[in-house]
């Protein structure tokens, strides 16, 4: 068996859990920076661990595909592999602890202040003192309740919140951290009295602007908004309306429709809305990293051994 990492973050920790695991099923392992270090004599591999999206689409032998991110949209148009047999899986469930400690910072920036009085104190400005809000008795919905959300959850729960509300395609999540939980159907229902909304939403048929400019509507003066998940889920234009005219308090958003966000995008511009350029997840945080690595080893040993694999996609749900 041969296999392909290709990956530049990864250290030699995570390496050497690679080389072990390889070891393990008498496999040949190469690690690459990117595709372009793909030589000849390596097109033939059977797996791939990594975004490997031309040898995917070009060769026939290869029989696994692993991508180190939890959003696989990218994979799963109609010509991405060129072996219709070649299983393909992700690393949902690496990210949830380093996503939801940026939700947690992002939400107190905003409900704090805390943009304002960084901003103010780069000008050598003392700021005065401005009304704040706390997570403590919030109103929270969390739509999306998979490992990202619920991650965030249990730890929004630590604040004392007086609800967090889960919203989901099946309303069904047995995590304690969520007072109760509700199906999407549902979510126009919540929205008047949700004060934080923390999205972590796959890119789908079903949650392409899902928050519509009906919705943002709904939510009440003076609401926060965070998205982790995919630009796609927002009605980017009605945000930026809402958040210029004040009727929303804030808003964070670390994916848009289109990244790099254009330089000529209205939303660099936009009053009270808190931009990070697609870096709540990514490979930047040791924990993470050692995770992404186990989750693929577990099913090296699954797929070595002829067993189905843990984290195998979904391709008609899209994740």
């Amino acid at each position: 068996m041969k296999i392909l990492v290709i990956n530049a973050a990864f250290k030699e920790k995570q390496k050497d859990m690679i080389k072990t695991t390889a070891d393990k099923v008498g496999a040949e392992v190469h690690f690459l920076v990117s595709e372009k270090d793909i030589t000849d004599d390596l097109k033939d591999a059977d797996v791939v661990y990594g975004f490997g999206v031309n040898i995917a689409k070009t060769s026939k032998n290869l029989k696994w595909l692993c991508v180190p991110s939890a959003g696989v949209d990218f994979m799963l148009k109609p010509d991405s592999f060129a072996n219709e047999d070649c299983l393909f899986s992700n690393s949902s469930g690496a990210y949830g602890v380093t996503i939801a400690e940026h939700i947690i910072a992002v939400s107190l920036m905003m409900m704090r202040n805390l943009t304002d009085f960084y901003a103010a104190s780069l000008d050598g400005i003392w700021s005065t003192p401005k009304p704040q809000k706390s997570l403590k008795d919030c109103n929270i919905t969390v739509l999306g309740t998979g490992d990202i959300g619920t991650c965030f959850a249990r730890r929004a729960k630590a604040f004392e919140p007086k609800v967090i509300t889960g919203v989901c395609r099946s309303g069904k999540c047995d995590d304690p951290s969520y007072d109760r939980v509700l199906k999407v159907s549902e979510l126009d229902s919540i929205l008047p009295t949700t004060e934080l909304l923390v999205m972590s939403l796959p890119s789908t048929v079903e949650t392409t602007n899902i928050l519509s400019r009906e919705r943002i509507a709904l939510m009440p003066d003076g609401a926060y908004i965070v998205n982790v998940g995919r630009g796609s889920a927002i009605d980017e234009d009605a945000l930026a309306d809402s958040l210029d005219s004040g009727k929303l308090a804030g808003a964070a958003l670390d994916v848009f429709k289109t990244e790099p966000l254009p330089e000529n995008s209205r939303l660099w511009k936009t009053k009270n809305l808190l931009i990070t350029p697609h870096v709540a997840g990514n490979l930047t945080v040791e924990y993470t990293m050692n995770r992404n690595v186990e989750m693929f080893c577990e099913d090296l040993l699954n797929f070595a051994e002829g067993k189905t694999l843990k984290y195998l996609v979904d391709r008609k749900k899209g994740y």
